[in-house]
């Protein structure tokens, strides 16, 4: 919803509030506020102009060379392209010197040869959405009205001395769709009656009754109906006022009737129709339902086919609107009007959804209507809408009202106590504030023996229990003056438990060491649920699904995690570094839910170190996921039950992938994408990783000892050692800890060499160990005497020691 200040201050007096603090104010009392658009930001140097002469230019077959009266003692030339530009008419000027949104400024220029001092403008270029401009100016200049004087300042004119406020409405406050509404929330706010508009209007003495019938044969969708009946009306432009004030909120202006409708739809709330009284036909309305299968074509040009529950406007013999949605092009008002039916009522929210929903259309009166409107304003907003086409359209209201009414509109009574009010708000409001608060929401009331009997008004349907008028004391006295309270028990609730500590020590590693979360679907086609995945289990398929892309729960976080790498670099982001921890689903559990299995992954492409100037850059592969794991593990404390193995698995580079093990169990795999796999995705060298991180994070830990900085020496040994090329360097690692005994520290692979000099199929090792003893110096026997039953057991697992 859209709110124009300028408008609002015809009903509360906002006074010297500046926009920026009513919008807070707003937003504090439970309405979200979400812009405040100054519309004369940046603007300045706009004035009207009158265009004296109009020609062609000599060099230029689409622009005109205008003499332009700007209120100064001679005119000045301005050119102008616009195809609707011609003498006679009073238009929007930028002078020289003049900014524009975007902050374009206006210069005085040569055109083709010609000077040009300033600019005649279009609404776009002043800032209007190209949706709300007339169609008749939507490609060329506006023209003002013939009694805009040159000179003056054409802001005000077009209603950009003004600030529109966006509020961001929940479903609850369907009263705020309205400018009445929003005034009474503001007259609330800041203490202020509200004025409302003037209805009054002259009768001439034949009845309506004379000339329309009604008929309701659906009184449970249509409660109520009013039809009001204006004969003479002249159709054409509506007043700058009026026009300025539907751009403002969003509506684009056609011709005065129709714009008196939206008018008073964004004023009361309540949706009117106009209906060409000679297009009727009949001189008769009748509301029932459809018939099945029955075509109407509705104001946007589509032919519509419906259904037996929707609710139709008819004259009788056929359908001239669908109610509460949208009207026919049979009954639409047009430039040849000359008697106009103003149709207000009360159609069933329930009907007006579902007939909505099943065409796919909606509009500001199904919205409205969707949510409810006030019984109480339905007539009046029919009469406003009589008042304005008699002055505004020159029309002549017939007397009385055709009307239909079996609508209850008696308020809904609430009664609570002040003291049920501070119970719930853990505060000590006094009586008498409570009282101000009613009589500022204008909601009627008595105090009987200790209690508040309220009588809700209609406008405000959200209330309705006891605890609604202690959320409207609540924000209106300000959420801010709720006292803050910390809880008091025996142990303050709120901390994690160790599998939730856990799981923030991976995510900040994760970060740490350079890779971005991503949050992706849970929901994925039934081709990539079982991808990648490190278990299958039975798929679980939603039974209607909103696409074939998001049937299936996913199994593996990775086919998701690889699109957001894909699509990262399609758009020139060649290094992506990417990670995930959520939830994959394995069959069904013990509950009959999905079994839902926490997993973290990650998944790198491009350059993971970048280059500069002192170095080169390095590609991401394999080692660099292996790092992360291992590091991850170390800071989880399980680096020592942590092994890798040679893995395999769909998708996977066979010769590139390994099995994660903690405690000889396969929790996850490391590998790089297969190059069919890279080239359907188009993506360089990627690789990934995919754990199970609620096995990983449910593993018992030994608590952490200080042991001290050694002081004695270590001594470190190398050892080459020859292999066939299938052997793993995995394997004589674990023979060499196996093997070492208690000294050993350290081991790690510094060399792997499967050069020319190697013999066909075999490949070499090395391995520096590290021996070390804590509690004093080592001697040569010592560590020998440990390495000699390394080489022995090297040996044992087929390798040879490389002279």
């Amino acid at each position: 919803m859209k709110v124009s200040l300028n408008w609002l201050n015809d009903y509360v007096d906002i006074g010297g509030v500046e926009p920026a603090e009513l919008a807070e104010k707003i937003t504090r009392s439970g309405i979200e506020v979400d812009d405040v658009d100054n519309r004369s930001e940046g603007l300045k140097n706009i004035v009207v102009g009158y265009v004296k002469e109009c020609g062609k230019h000599p060099q230029a077959d689409k622009l005109n060379v205008c003499q332009v009266d700007v209120g100064e003692v001679e005119p000045v030339q301005i050119i102008c392209g616009a195809p609707n530009v011609a003498a006679g008419q009073h238009v929007v000027v930028a002078r020289p010197g003049a900014r524009l949104p975007g902050g374009v400024k206006i210069k005085k220029a040569k055109l083709r040869g010609e000077e040009s001092h300033g600019m005649i403008c279009s609404l776009q270029e002043l800032g209007f959405d190209g949706k709300v401009v007339p169609k008749k100016y939507a490609d060329g200049i506006y023209v003002l009205p013939e009694d805009a004087p040159p000179g003056e300042d054409a802001l005000p004119i077009l209603g950009l001395d003004d600030t529109v406020l966006e509020f961001d409405l929940t479903p609850n406050r369907a009263d705020a769709l309205s400018m009445l509404g929003v005034a009474y929330e503001a007259g609330a706010i800041l203490s202020q009656e509200v004025k409302l508009p003037d209805t009054s209007h002259s009768e001439v003495a034949e009845p309506a009754s004379d000339l329309l019938k009604l008929r309701v044969d659906a009184p449970e969708a249509d409660p109520l109906y009013a039809a009001k009946v204006v004969r003479n009306v002249k159709v054409g432009e509506s007043p700058e006022w009026l026009k300025a004030r539907l751009m403002a909120s969003g509506v684009r202006p056609l011709n005065n009737i129709v714009d008196i409708t939206n008018y008073v739809l964004l004023e009361y709330g309540q949706p009117l129709h106009a209906f060409d009284y000679d297009r009727l036909g009949t001189g008769e309305i009748v509301v029932r339902h459809a018939a099945e299968g029955e075509l109407i074509e509705t104001l946007d040009g589509t032919e519509r086919k419906l259904k037996a529950h929707h609710l139709l406007i008819t004259n009788g013999r056929e359908p001239v609107a669908i109610a509460g949605v949208m009207g026919g092009a049979n009954s639409e008002v047009h430039e040849g009007t000359k008697t106009v039916v103003i149709e207000a009522a009360w159609f069933d929210p329930a009907s007006v959804r579902r007939t909505s929903r099943d065409l796919g259309l909606r509009s500001d009166a199904s919205t409205r209507f969707e949510k409810g409107v006030d019984p109480n304003r339905v007539i009046e907003a029919g009469e406003r809408a009589a008042a304005l086409m008699e002055e505004l359209a020159g029309g002549e209201v017939l007397s009385g009202t055709v009307l239909f009414d079996e609508l209850g509109k008696e308020p809904l009574r609430v009664t609570v106590s002040p003291d049920f009010i501070n119970e719930r708000l853990g505060m000590k409001i006094p009586f008498e504030d409570m009282e101000g608060i009613l009589q500022r929401l204008q909601f009627p009331y008595e105090a009987v023996n200790g209690l508040f009997v309220i009588d809700a008004p209609t406008r405000r349907r959200d209330i309705a229990i006891p605890e609604d008028i202690v959320e409207e004391i609540a924000r209106l006295y300000g959420y801010d003056e709720i006292p803050k309270t910390l809880p008091v028990a025996e142990s303050v609730p709120g901390g994690l438990n160790p599998y939730q500590a856990k799981r923030r020590i991976v995510r900040r590693f994760l970060e740490g060491a350079g890779l971005y979360q991503a949050i992706t679907y849970s929901l994925t086609s039934a081709e990539s649920a079982q991808k990648f995945a490190l278990e299958t289990a039975p798929e679980t398929k939603l039974l209607m699904p909103m696409s074939e892309d998001r049937s299936t729960l996913r199994q593996s976080l990775l086919p998701h995690l690889l699109e957001a790498v894909t699509y990262n670099v399609a758009r020139q982001n060649g290094s992506v570094a990417l990670y995930e921890t959520g939830s994959v689903f394995l069959g069904e559990g013990a509950d009959g839910l999905p079994a839902e299995v926490e997993h973290a992954a990650v998944a790198i492409t491009g350059e993971w170190s970048g280059s500069d100037w002192q170095g080169s850059s390095r590609p991401a592969d394999f080692y660099a996921v292996k790092g992360i794991v291992e590091g991850l593990m170390d800071m989880l404390g399980l680096t020592a039950r942590l092994s890798f193995r040679k893995g395999e698995m769909d998708g996977l580079h066979p010769g590139r992938t390994a099995d994660i093990l903690l405690d000889g169990e396969r929790v996850g795999v490391i590998g790089q994408l297969h190059p069919t796999e890279q080239k359907a995705r188009d993506l360089k060298d990627t690789v990934v990783a995919e754990l199970n991180l609620q096995a990983v994070l449910t593993r018992e830990t030994e608590p952490l000892i200080y042991s001290p900085v050694p002081k004695f020496p270590s001594i470190s040994r190398d050892v080459a050692l020859v292999m066939p090329r299938a052997a793993e360097a995995g394997t004589l690692e674990a023979a060499i800890r196996s093997s070492a005994g208690s000294l050993l520290k350290e081991v790690h692979v510094f060399d792997v060499y499967e050069g020319d000099k190697m013999d066909e199929g075999m490949k070499s090792i090395a391995f520096s160990l590290t021996y070390q003893n804590p509690e004093r110096t080592l001697t040569d026997e010592e560590v020998t005497e440990a390495h000699s039953r390394v080489i022995a057991a090297l040996e044992a697992e087929g390798a040879r020691v490389r002279s």
